[in-house]
């Protein structure tokens, strides 16, 4: 049994994109104006929403073909790629919002004596980018990015690594997220989970999650998942499945 509680926590690893901001609005932005330049009409943020999650090439490749198992051709896909990334890095963290009360959240778990680490499949570069212009690296004792490890969520390697710098054990780990990429990364890293409802699970709403192996809870928002694990400590979990 994965039997982590409130004693033995010693960090809290937190998905970025869903979970710590609202970051559809520049991803739509961005992924409209190549969208643009091959002559298709624009997607409502709703959609391309739906597309987040996998990292951006899985994005772009979605967003191109309105598809969530589309992909274009290479010779296609370079050039958009590097659109994309010109435009993102323009607009990133522009239309990007902070959710209500995640410095509290950051925060309350440091003052409990937590590390804190980001562990996002979004790029270095963007990653860093939007936390410094959105205020939240500071609260950070970690981050760790896409290209950062050889392989994205939901494989365990973002966690591990996160639990590595932070110099703690991944049975003594939270995962708050936001997808079932978080709930696969967290039962292969061996951490316990919780979910918010703010973010992105590829258009399928998270509480069809809330019975999956790790899974300790579902919550609307960021603050209330760690409220509650501050208050009540987290349950004993169901054992992580290992891959």
């Amino acid at each position: 049994m994965l039997a982590l509680t409130r004693g033995s926590l010693r960090a809290t690893l937190i998905d970025l994109d869903g979970t710590l901001l609202e970051t559809a609005p520049d991803l739509a932005y961005a992924a409209n104006r190549v969208r643009a330049e091959f002559g298709l009409p624009d997607l409502p943020v709703e959609r391309i929403a739906q597309f987040i999650g996998k990292g951006t090439d899985v994005l772009l490749h979605r967003s191109l073909t309105n598809d969530l198992e589309g992909r274009v051709a290479e010779e296609k896909f370079v050039p958009a790629k590097a659109l994309f990334e010109r435009q993102y890095r323009d607009v990133n963290g522009s239309r990007s919002r902070v959710f209500d009360r995640v410095p509290l959240a950051l925060s309350l778990l440091r003052e409990a004596g937590l590390r804190v680490g980001c562990v996002t499949n979004k790029p270095r570069e963007f990653t860093m980018t939007l936390l410094e212009r959105t205020g939240l690296l500071p609260g950070l004792d970690a981050v760790l990015a896409g290209d950062d490890v050889a392989r994205r969520k939901p494989h365990p390697d973002l966690l591990l690594a996160a639990c590595t710098q932070l110099r703690v054990a991944p049975a003594a780990t939270l995962l708050i997220g936001d997808s079932e990429n978080d709930v696969q990364a967290a039962q292969a890293a061996g951490c316990a989970c919780l979910l918010v409802e703010t973010g992105y699970n590829e258009g399928e709403p998270v509480q069809s999650l809330a019975d999956e192996a790790g899974v300790g809870g579902v919550f609307p928002t960021l603050f209330e998942a760690v409220q509650w694990v501050l208050q009540s400590g987290l349950p004993q979990q169901r054992a992580p499945i290992h891959s």
